[in-house]
């Protein structure tokens, strides 16, 4: 686990997007108590690509960690969904997620761009968010154009502290009820 948190300076890095970033987001043991020791266990790592790493590079890295007399022991696999959703669907799909990015010129942000000035919300830098979204699925890698637009403090998002202004949540509703709209004009 140290190893693999002391990579955090060898990953990539990219001007817009920033540096990759890894964690151990999850162990799990065999154990039959919490008194024994375990036979076997699992880790889960969070692994947020920035441009020009692939998954095959992330796989080597991780790889290269564990020493040549343990590789037999460990087994390195991507995760997969192919569990059914409340409704039953299946859409299987592996865990693998690219980097991806829009231009500012790009129409998805120029339309965006618009959309906030249409109703009524003062001009702001485009940037990135600090957390993850579906969009890592639906642009970066089915290619759907997306752009990130909502309410609340990306700060305390997907924390105990999250909570959204309602006048927020009306804007962000106004936003995309337009946003269409403005998409079909581009």
């Amino acid at each position: 686990i140290e190893a693999i948190s002391n990579l955090e300076p060898e990953l990539g890095d990219h001007a817009f997007l920033g540096h990759g970033k890894i964690t151990v987001s999850d162990i799990k043991t065999s154990n039959v108590s919490i008194n024994a020791v375990p036979d076997e266990c699992t880790i889960f790592i969070d692994r947020r690509m920035t441009f020009g790493e692939t998954q095959e590079g992330v796989i080597a890295q991780l790889a290269s960690l564990i020493p040549a007399e343990h590789k037999a022991d460990f087994a390195i696999e991507p995760l997969f969904y192919d569990e059914p959703s409340y409704t039953g669907f299946v859409f299987p799909v592996d865990k693998y997620f690219p980097a991806w990015a829009h231009d500012d010129d790009h129409p998805y942000v120029q339309a965006g761009q618009k959309t906030r000035q249409a109703i009524g919300l003062s001009d702001a830098p485009t940037g990135r968010w600090e957390f993850s979204t579906n969009a890592t699925y639906w642009a970066g890698k089915a290619g759907i154009p997306s752009i990130g637009f909502g309410p609340g403090d990306e700060r305390v998002a997907h924390t105990t502290l999250d909570s959204v202004p309602l006048d927020e949540v009306v804007k962000a509703t106004e936003f995309y009820a337009l946003l269409p709209v403005v998409l079909k004009e581009e």
